[in-house]
């Protein structure tokens, strides 16, 4: 007899924290300090984060939006035109 009481599992349950990153993971991915993270968003710089308590959490799809945000044009040849 099941138990009423408690919901049924999924046989793959979601994490909560699935697509988000600490900040130091995201320090160590970028090959950045946990301080310059820290100092970027005291300046408004660099991707979204939230916070948790005295957890740091930034959501991975938000990282890589910056980042491709962060791509300089490519640059333009000597003697070409537009």
């Amino acid at each position: 007899m099941p138990d009423i009481g408690t919901a049924p599992r999924s046989s793959s349950p979601q994490r909560l924290m699935s697509g988000w990153i600490s900040r130091l993971d995201l320090a160590l991915e970028l090959g950045v300090t946990v301080e310059t993270l820290h100092r970027w968003e005291k300046i408004r710089f660099g991707p979204p984060c939230v916070r948790a308590g005295r957890k740091i959490y930034y959501r991975r799809d938000a990282v890589q939006e910056w980042l491709m945000l962060q791509e300089a044009p490519a640059p333009r040849r000597a003697g070409s035109r537009r």
